[in-house]
């Protein structure tokens, strides 16, 4: 790790220590793989859901400590100071506790969402618990300058890859083949791997807005939705285009899209800094409302992004909070017919001082 990734590393841990501190909170257990990667530069992604690669634990006045099993310590020593480093074997817990009680540390607190009840049980027996949740997420939340490039470049990456498709979709491909090909572009372009499995939805199954691309074949004279994210430099990109195959757009088509397209408009012209969060979700509903289809917008405005392709806020018709400059989030209207099909259209934008850019 250089120089400045490890000020970086070093500056969100203090961030956080503040956040610790007014929360009274001695030491926080950071158990979620994203959180980890933020804090410290160590394993972006957990192998399998019930399955770490190892745990962080900032201390209120450090220094903090990773913890992780002899198959990463050599990968761990490269960016973590080896005297602050533990290498667990198949006890666990009882290692955890050993260096962390001879360091003084006797509660912490930990994320509910992120630790199985296996694991919650096994440290009860050592320390004191307490959830403090969303502390990490807190910071996660305003995205510093260089977040914001990376997501921008992986945008970027993501409008290549969707300027290629009306080409490359044809009458007759399956959305199996159409998903395949899309990953095979963003790989040949150079992302690090997708943000999350390609969706391809086919004439009906357009309607279905993750759609999981299957043996229907694209038809002459029809629409395909396409949602497609690719990672670089770790942050995600997420975006979603419906292409119509064919001549002519069909008159239905032309105004769902035209309908969509004002709603996404509606929202992104009202945010900035300080508004409602829930208020970018509702000004693009009013626009369907306003024309009676509402009830076919079924999800919500969009969706924060950075590390995870979905991560904090969430543009919810019940969302509580504002926006703040630095808030990367998705705006992705959308409207669904289960008898004909459905077309989202999605941007990613950056809070600005004084609104929004798309990236």
């Amino acid at each position: 790790m250089n120089a400045a990734d490890r000020i970086r590393y070093e500056n969100r841990r203090e961030r956080l220590r503040a956040l610790l501190a007014e929360a009274g909170v001695p030491a926080l257990l950071v158990s979620f793989a994203a959180n980890r990667y933020y804090l410290s530069g160590f394993e972006q992604h957990d192998s399998q859901c019930n399955e770490s690669v190892g745990w962080l634990v900032v201390t209120a006045k450090g220094p903090d400590v990773l913890f992780t099993d002899a198959r990463f310590t050599d990968a761990a020593l490269r960016l973590w100071p080896g005297e602050d480093l533990c290498i667990y074997g198949a006890g666990k817990h009882a290692a955890m506790a050993e260096f962390l009680l001879g360091r003084g540390v006797k509660a912490l607190g930990f994320d509910p969402k992120a630790i199985s009840v296996f694991d919650h049980e096994a440290l009860r027996g050592h320390f004191e618990l307490a959830p403090a949740d969303g502390l990490v997420e807190r910071l996660r939340l305003i995205k510093e300058p260089g977040e914001v490039e990376l997501l921008r470049a992986a945008c970027g990456l993501n409008h290549r890859i969707m300027r290629a498709l009306p080409d490359l979709l044809q009458p007759g491909m399956t959305e199996d083949e159409a998903a395949w090909q899309v990953e095979r572009l963003f790989r040949e372009a150079g992302a690090e791997g997708l943000s999350f499995p390609t969706i391809v939805g086919a004439g009906r199954n357009a309607a279905l807005p993750h759609a999981i691309p299957g043996e229907t074949k694209i038809e002459r004279d029809s629409l395909v939705l396409v949602d497609a994210g690719c990672r670089l430099g770790g942050y995600c990109s997420d975006q979603t285009r419906t292409f119509w195959v064919g001549r002519e757009p069909s008159e239905r088509f032309q105004e769902t899209k035209r309908l969509v397209l004002a709603a996404q408009k509606a929202a992104m012209e009202i945010i900035k800094p300080g508004l409602p969060m829930a208020e970018a979700y509702h000004a693009a509903r009013r626009v369907f409302e306003d024309v009676g289809v509402a009830g076919q917008f079924t999800h919500s405005l969009g969706h924060g992004i950075g590390l995870e392709t979905h991560e904090g806020p969430s543009l919810a018709p019940r969302t509580e909070g504002v926006f703040a400059p630095g808030m990367v989030v998705t705006v992705e209207p959308g409207l669904y017919d289960a008898a004909w099909g459905g077309v989202r259209w999605e941007y990613m934008v950056v809070v600005t001082e004084d609104g929004c850019k798309a990236l």
